[in-house]
């Protein structure tokens, strides 16, 4: 076989059609070999002689698309120092495209001896792993254009590459659970005419199954456990794993890009896959353990700020590369529109706190590609001060927690502050307006794939996760949840409809609510696991969407609320609320009102005093003070939005001075969420009577 020198950059496995380029960096190897991989479990060894600034590299002619590999590092195996090199395991590429095979867990894949984990473990791992495949980078894309959605136009839709389309009756056998059935006509179908805008996919990255959970009979189903930062997850292709996994995903994103729909990331960044000091060798344990790991005092062991036995060392350049790296190729190369950062603070700790200006924050703010995209911080962890929420950097959106807490709070009747409702509702001023954000750096949710759906939320006072093999320890105890009277499963009439109530309640103020929605994929038509609030392990049918035979008032209703929030830019406002009449508009009245159900203007008294469970709010479509792309002034509809969190009717008198006639366009105290005589009038000083727990919204033409 013939070897040339190759090049250092880029790193990976690279095919210019004629052969391919391979290159790795590691700082710990005495000597590394790559190993082609054959159909008949053996593996041609080259030696990668060539070095620069620690990168191992060469050029082999003839080496083709689908040829599978791996690596075997030669150094010191001293646990003690933080080094882990062991020529006996098979590494994957970290710059892998694509993987091939799933591991077979048992004692070769780990460094050490079960029982003796000070003793090295000389076992070949080839026979159990995965490996890294060539792939050929061409795939003919058309007039692909990324969408490019606006945030403030922006709704966007969770869900679960598996789980979305394996139940799903449109289609065919094969295409379920794959990229391919993400596709589908038939589920592109359900997304546009739901209004969504951007589907935000679960991981899809390579992942593997914990050991343990195989062990159980379960798998990880979530996928926060990744192991390939490169290549879409194989398992999800639907005809093959030696690259056509590649083009298969990218088929599913030029799809649904014709549809006019983004395509958003969950991305892992913050751990992999090799766990602790007791986790198995997989990949860059074996290249460089200190270079990609952070270590404690005693290097046997991992710094662990994500509750998976490991986290990435970001402070290293190495690591940094891989991930900005990462970032790029998903965006120019598979025409990805944005990512989601799973456990976001940690990316922010270089070294123990939690620092907003780490490096990189500062790579990505620089970086013409990745700055260019939709970024959204899950901006938590569980290390000491990983709270986050609102302290992320002027580029970035958050997953609002605090908006799912207090609208939780709210419909569920706790009290709360009406202040912070209001503040919850408008956008977050207190979270996101001084360092230079706007409403939209709020991504608001009720639910999302951590902790109970929908339908649980309004089912289940406890979770339910004995099915997860930890006697119910595991998952979230405090869900701000109300089964409405009866824990999980019932057939009385007036729970039933209580509950089916409290989801239109919660479906309507997510998109009553300035910021960026965000719904759980099957809440639209009231999907259930059960009480299960942590379904990380359940790949079966306890998780997948089963799509309706019954529910469809919900849906409708969902579609209606998310057509309402589309076509009416006051309740999608890309600056925050004045509180007061705005110049250069037509209008003296403020661009937004708070009122008593009384009918009142709110006090600084009932600022304090009143709970948050019945107001009016008063949106001004005449006082918009943003204007439009092109700079046109925007006008539209006023709005009511009353709301009853009480659990007795009560009486709300419409406001005078803010429209002499309106119309009811939402009540959600009615099974279809629309009011019983959709041409009925309401006058300026009328009453109404809002049902305990249900919401109603009033307009007045511009």
């Amino acid at each position: 076989m013939q070897v040339w020198p190759g090049e250092a950059y880029p790193l990976g496995a690279t095919y210019d059609g004629a052969g391919t380029n391979f290159a790795v960096f590691t700082e710990a190897a005495d000597r590394v070999e790559l190993c082609l991989l054959h159909d008949d479990g053996s593996e041609t060894a080259v030696e990668l002689r060539e070095s620069d600034a620690f990168v191992r590299h060469a050029y082999l002619p003839g080496v083709m698309p689908g040829q599978r590999y791996g690596f075997r590092v030669h150094g010191p195996y001293d646990p003690g120092r933080g080094l882990r090199c062991n020529s006996a395991k098979l590494l994957l590429d970290p710059y892998a495209k694509a993987v091939s095979g799933s591991v077979r867990w048992g004692e070769e894949v780990y460094g050490y001896h079960f029982g003796a984990p000070e003793r090295r473990n000389d076992l070949d791992s080839a026979p159990h792993t995965m490996a890294s495949v060539v792939i050929n980078p061409y795939f003919d894309w058309g007039d692909d254009r990324p969408p490019r959605t606006e945030y403030h136009h922006t709704v966007i839709y969770e869900a679960h590459v598996k789980g979305l389309t394996m139940r799903h009756p449109g289609l065919p056998e094969e295409l379920r659970g794959t990229y391919a059935g993400l596709a589908h006509p038939a589920v592109i179908e359900h997304l546009t005419q739901l209004g969504v805008t951007a589907l935000e996919l679960m991981p899809v990255h390579q992942f593997v199954n914990d050991h343990r959970l195989v062990d159980m009979g379960l798998n990880n189903y979530w996928g926060y456990n990744t192991i390939g930062f490169f290549a879409p997850h194989n398992a999800y292709a639907s005809w093959g794993d030696r690259g056509q996994q590649v083009l298969e995903f990218k088929s599913a994103v030029r799809a649904l890009h014709e549809a006019g729909i983004e395509v958003i990331l969950d991305v892992v960044y913050n751990h992999t896959a090799e766990g602790n000091h007791l986790g198995p060798t997989l990949s860059f344990k074996g290249i460089d353990n200190p270079s990609y790991y952070r270590l404690t005092d005693d290097p046997r062991y991992y710094m662990d700020t994500t509750g998976t036995g490991n986290s990435l060392l970001m402070r290293s350049p190495h690591v940094l590369q891989l991930i900005m790296d990462s970032l790029r190729y998903w965006v120019t190369e598979m025409h990805v529109d944005g990512f989601r950062f799973d456990l976001a603070a940690t990316l922010a700790r270089q070294f123990h706190e939690v620092d907003r200006l780490s490096s990189f924050f500062d790579l990505v703010q620089q970086d013409p590609v990745v700055s260019q995209v939709k970024l959204i911080a899950e901006p938590w962890d569980v290390g000491e001060g990983g709270y986050q929420v609102g302290n992320f950097p002027p580029l970035w959106t958050e997953w609002n927690g605090k908006y799912r807490d207090t609208v939780r709070d709210l419909w569920r009747g706790e009290p709360r502050a009406l202040a912070e409702f209001a503040s919850r509702l408008t956008g977050s001023s207190d979270l996101y307006q001084d360092d230079g954000r706007r409403p939209l750096a709020s991504i608001n949710f009720v639910t999302c794939h951590d902790g109970f759906t929908l339908h649980d939320l309004v089912s289940y006072n406890d979770k339910h996760n004995q099915a997860n093999g930890e006697d119910n320890r595991d998952g979230e105890s405090h869900n701000r949840s109300w089964n409405c009277g009866t824990e999980g499963d019932t057939d009385d009439p007036e729970v039933l409809g209580l509950r089916a109530r409290q989801m239109r309640n919660f479906i309507a103020t997510l998109m009553l609510s300035q910021g960026v929605p965000m719904i759980s994929h099957g809440d639209e038509f009231a999907r259930t696991q059960s009480g299960n609030n942590n379904a990380y392990c359940q790949d079966n049918e306890l998780s997948w969407v089963r799509w309706p035979e019954d529910d469809k008032d919900l849906l409708e209703f969902t579609r209606a609320m998310v057509w309402l929030r589309r076509n009416h830019p006051v309740l999608r406002r890309r600056r925050f609320f004045h509180g007061r009449p705005v110049e250069g508009t037509h209008d003296d009245l403020s661009d937004i009102a708070w009122f008593t159900p009384e009918g009142s203007e709110m006090t600084q008294q009932d600022w304090d005093s009143a709970p948050a469970s019945a107001l009016t709010v008063f949106l001004n479509g005449n006082a918009i003070s943003e204007p439009g792309t092109r700079g046109e002034r925007i006008s539209d509809d006023s709005f009511l939005l009353m709301f009853n969190a009480s659990p007795e009717p009560l009486d709300f008198l419409v406001p005078v001075n803010h429209g002499r006639q309106w119309q009811v366009v939402v009540d959600t105290a009615r099974p279809k969420g629309t009011p019983e005589d959709p041409a009925a009038k309401v006058a300026a000083g009328e009453r109404l009577t809002l049902a305990d727990r249900s919401l109603t919204v009033l307009q007045r033409p511009a």
